[in-house]
């Protein structure tokens, strides 16, 4: 499994482009290759030309039939070179295209699943979509036209999005042929500034040979290329994540008694033995490695998968998993309670095409969970725990569905989706970072829980001490534990305090006498309606005390914090 793995490293990584703003790209691309073509008459023939860019290089040429043009990379500023597309310009036509019948070809590519030679002329950008030559010296692309053009301009770049400066070409030269025998240089790097030079400037156009004509018309095509150029790169510009990147691995070893330092036999990437027989290769590439476990993983004839699918969504409805150790299904767990019930439920899962809601709609409209809660003594006596299956026994809610509740209840809870997250601490930066819960609570905590930014080794103050794990480890099933300090967390808390509040002006903003206040809060609360007995003492009790001690009690209540 390591061999499996051992190719899959994290860094940042840009999101794709969508697809309205890759096709502006390649229309704006378009606009800016024309406005070059019309600038190319007033490039000036400077001595040594700026050096070489990783957004983007300009070779212009006198006019020159070729068929093949062959790019041959002699130094980089670093490892490998890359190239995310190589452009052949004749006229105002990109002729390198694939799409228009264009052959790449090289003497050797780097094997990674994002760098592939068919990337060099697929009329796509960035470094996602490049190519990597096998050599850091010595390495060629190559282009096969269609058929023989009169080209005059070449383009290419490291990296067109501006985000990678790494791979970069800094000696080159440039070959065209008729016939892909005899060749002819027609550009090079020699002449370049050196790369990195202060002195290295955008490419300089020279306005003064001109007519006055033909000068504004050329200032004109200058000012709408520095537009379009501004332009794009504002459009290129997406957000990073951090994310796998993917290398090929190196030899992976059985290391002697787990030791780094004492490698010994190489092992190919391959499944657990006693689960399956799927090996590989020791050379496969990187990803069909991950995609041959994905698939055993997610086969039809690997029923381990659908069945801990399934027992982990029983155990969310339930409280408990038909296998109540969720984690471990071998020979440490503990046996099904119903095998039977198990099987049928994975193999439901798989003959649906894994649907999820298939499964939640089939347990939701069951009538095992459509039992009433109430206990019977010969049940009890056989089976206090239920295992069985013969009610549905009452469980608290865990702390995110506790905390959520309240916020509804108030009318104060958040329901926007993704964004940053919100903090239940106050930091406070000395040589190490110290977190205080936070005594004032606004808007930007009232979201759900799970937006809830996680500190190792910290609980919330107020909802903790309801079995919140523990962030430093996997827990595949919580606690459900009933303390005093859960009850005066939810009575006196700040927070809670504050919501408490909360509801009492949405009842006095929502219902007009006690009575429909009271009825309202159960409604809120409890999903019904108070009878009128249990009217009478929440008016009495208000009588006695107040609508704020009220919203606490209430919110307090265990048919408020328990599925009953």
């Amino acid at each position: 499994m390591q061999a499996v793995f051992s190719g899959v490293n994290h860094a940042e990584r840009a999101l794709p482009l969508r697809d309205d703003a890759r096709k502006q790209l390649e229309e704006i691309d378009r606009q800016i290759a024309d406005a070059r073509q019309h600038l190319s008459p007033f490039v000036a023939k400077d001595v040594s030309r700026p050096a070489v860019d990783a957004k983007g290089n300009v070779e212009n040429l006198e006019p020159i039939d070729a068929r093949f043009v062959r790019f041959t990379i002699q130094a980089t500023n670093q490892s490998q070179p890359c190239i995310d597309e190589l452009e052949i310009f004749s006229g105002d036509q990109n002729v390198a295209l694939a799409s228009g019948g264009a052959i790449a070809t090289s003497n050797g590519d780097f094997v990674h699943p994002l760098h592939k030679l068919e990337h060099i002329n697929d009329g796509r950008f960035g470094n996602a979509r490049s190519w990597i030559a096998a050599k850091a010296a010595g390495g060629w692309v190559q282009i096969e036209l269609p058929k023989t053009h009169a080209i005059d301009r070449i383009q290419w770049a490291r990296d067109s999005e501006g985000r990678y400066r790494d791979r970069l070409a800094t000696e080159y030269r440039i070959e065209i042929s008729i016939d892909g025998d005899a060749w002819t240089e027609v550009a090079n790097g020699a002449d370049r500034l050196p790369h990195g030079d202060s002195s290295a400037t955008p490419i300089r156009y020279d306005f003064a040979r001109a007519t006055e004509a033909e000068a504004e018309m050329g200032r004109q095509q200058l000012q709408r290329l520095e537009e379009l150029n501004s332009l794009r790169e504002s459009l290129s510009k997406t957000p990073t994540v951090y994310a796998g990147t993917f290398s090929q691995p190196a030899p992976t070893h059985r290391l002697n008694r787990g030791e780094i330092g004492s490698p010994r036999e190489q092992v190919a990437p391959a499944a657990i033995r006693s689960l399956t027989d799927l090996s590989l290769a020791s050379d496969t590439p990187e990803q069909q490695r991950r995609v041959a476990i994905a698939n055993w993983i997610a086969s039809a004839d690997n029923p381990l998968t659908a069945r801990v699918f399934v027992n982990r969504i029983w155990q969310f409805h339930f409280g408990t998993g038909i296998v109540d150790t969720p984690s471990d299904f071998g020979g440490n767990g503990t046996p099904p309670t119903h095998p039977q019930l198990l099987d049928w439920l994975a193999a439901e899962l798989i003959d649906s095409g894994w649907s999820t809601k298939h499964i939640h709609r089939l347990i939701l409209t069951s009538k095992a969970w459509q039992q009433d809660s109430l206990p019977r003594d010969q049940g009890l006596a056989v089976d206090a725990s239920s295992r069985l299956l013969w009610r549905f026994p009452p469980r608290r809610l865990s702390a995110e569905a506790i905390r959520d509740s309240i916020l509804s209840v108030t009318g104060k809870l958040d329901l926007k989706q993704g964004g940053p997250g919100f903090s239940a601490f106050e930091i406070e930066p000395e040589n190490v970072r110290h977190y205080f819960p936070k005594k004032d609570f606004g808007p930007a905590d009232w979201r759900r829980m799970v937006y809830m930014t996680r500190v190792r080794q910290e609980r919330d103050a107020v909802f903790g001490v309801f079995d919140c794990p523990d962030f430093n480890q996997v827990v595949p099933q919580r606690n459900r534990s009933t303390t005093p300090l859960q009850a005066l967390n939810l009575l006196n808390s700040r927070f809670v305090l504050q919501q408490a509040d909360f509801l009492v002006q949405r009842l006095e903003s929502e219902a007009s006498d006690p009575a429909a206040k009271v009825a309202l809060a159960y409604q809120l609360c409890f999903s019904r309606l108070p009878d009128a007995e249990e009217s009478t003492a929440a008016l009495a009790f208000i009588e006695q005390n107040d609508w704020q001690q009220f919203a606490r009690a209430i919110l307090n209540a265990n048919e408020f914090v328990f599925v009953p």
